[in-house]
């Protein structure tokens, strides 16, 4: 009974003769295909196995394990997946804006193309700002996951666990709103297909849903990647605030930003943690995971700022951290609201 007795099975179209050559068609057939937001080149489908021959996967009752492990490796995938979206609408975008020639500004270095308006100007860096912070999240993921291999240490292993649901969530998260932005930036046109803007959106939104949903992923996060009371979290939040501390001398402002996100994430952190109801852990999952990817994203501009100090790296992290930062660091106020926002009305109040 339940998932634990789920097996996995292998089901050709065509049941293989002794030589290994093709043979009859398997009993299988597709009833229905699913038709789906943007994504109309890999469709799914509704399957009937009536008196199909299968080949058992792994031990019996062994199917979810198996699974979770392709799943493991898919929430990486497809984390990239919306990074690499939000890149490709960021360079359309880009391009569009300084190309585009309507309205006049009164920059004295102006192109004379809407990349001078202030408006457009804001979202063009949100979304690179955005995307940089995604990327460092996913790579800071992967070397976790590679020096697990490399070492075999608990510790590195806890922490490529810890991130993967943030690196998966925030890639996603950060494609569906850079690809919508980009989008904005084409104004009318971006509703015009031949832009191709409008792809992008189509395309990105169902990386939030694929191999678990987001939510899910926050949910994973704040009960089974913190079961070790918080020690991960806290690892990387020494490091960050470490970071920040020798930073101090040379970029005061942010650090000051950095330290007091972090320190605030600490608290939620420490909170989350001591609560034994998993509903009051989960009313807040969401918002503790995007801000937890929002400070791990400050921390990886503020070390590209010190490898680039006066170049572009250094003013597109003030931009994220003196910003964006503080307007997502209210997130974790919601994070510590429990289940008092989220179950205050009922199923029936709801409906009402």
């Amino acid at each position: 009974a339940g998932t634990k007795g789920i097996s996995l099975f292998l089901v050709p179209k065509y049941l293989p003769n002794d030589d290994g050559s093709l043979g009859n068609a398997n009993s299988l057939k597709v009833v229905s295909l699913e038709h789906k937001l943007g994504i109309h080149g890999s469709p799914t489908c509704v399957m009937q196995y009536d008196k199909a021959t299968g080949w058992l996967v792994g031990p019996e009752q062994g199917g979810m394990a198996a699974m979770f492990t392709m799943m493991n490796n898919a929430r990486l995938g497809v984390g990239g997946q919306g990074i690499g979206i939000a890149e490709a609408a960021y360079q359309h975008a880009l391009a569009y804006a300084l190309d585009r020639k309507q309205g006049k500004t009164t920059r004295p270095d102006g192109t004379g193309t809407i990349v001078d308006h202030a408006d457009v100007r804001r979202m063009l860096m949100t979304m690179k700002a955005e995307t940089f912070a995604a990327r460092a999240i996913a790579l800071c993921c992967a070397k976790a996951i590679d020096m697990t291999n490399a070492t075999g240490q608990a510790e590195w292993k806890a922490r490529a666990a810890f991130l993967t649901p943030i690196a998966k969530a925030f890639g996603t998260d950060t494609g569906m709103a850079v690809a919508e932005m980009g989008v904005q930036v084409h104004g009318g046109m971006g509703f015009i297909e031949e832009t191709g803007a409008a792809q992008y959106s189509r395309d990105v939104r169902v990386t939030a849903i694929y191999e678990g949903t987001n939510g899910i992923q926050a949910m994973d996060l704040v009960a089974r990647k913190m079961m070790d009371g918080g020690e991960a979290a806290n690892r990387l939040l020494d490091e960050i605030e470490a970071d920040a501390e020798a930073a101090r001398d040379v970029f005061p402002n942010m650090t000051d930003a950095l330290w007091q996100a972090s320190e605030t994430l600490r608290e939620a952190t420490d909170w989350l943690t001591e609560q034994s109801n998993m509903d009051t852990r989960f009313a807040g999952a969401v918002p503790y995971l995007r801000a937890f990817a929002r400070v791990l994203g400050a921390h990886m501009h503020l070390k590209a700022a010190l490898a680039d100090k006066g170049g572009p790296r250094e003013k597109l992290a003030r931009f994220y951290i003196l910003r964006l930062l503080p307007e997502h660091v209210g997130l974790l106020a919601h994070a510590q609201a429990g289940e008092a926002d989220l179950f205050a009305l009922s199923a029936d109040e709801l409906a009402a």
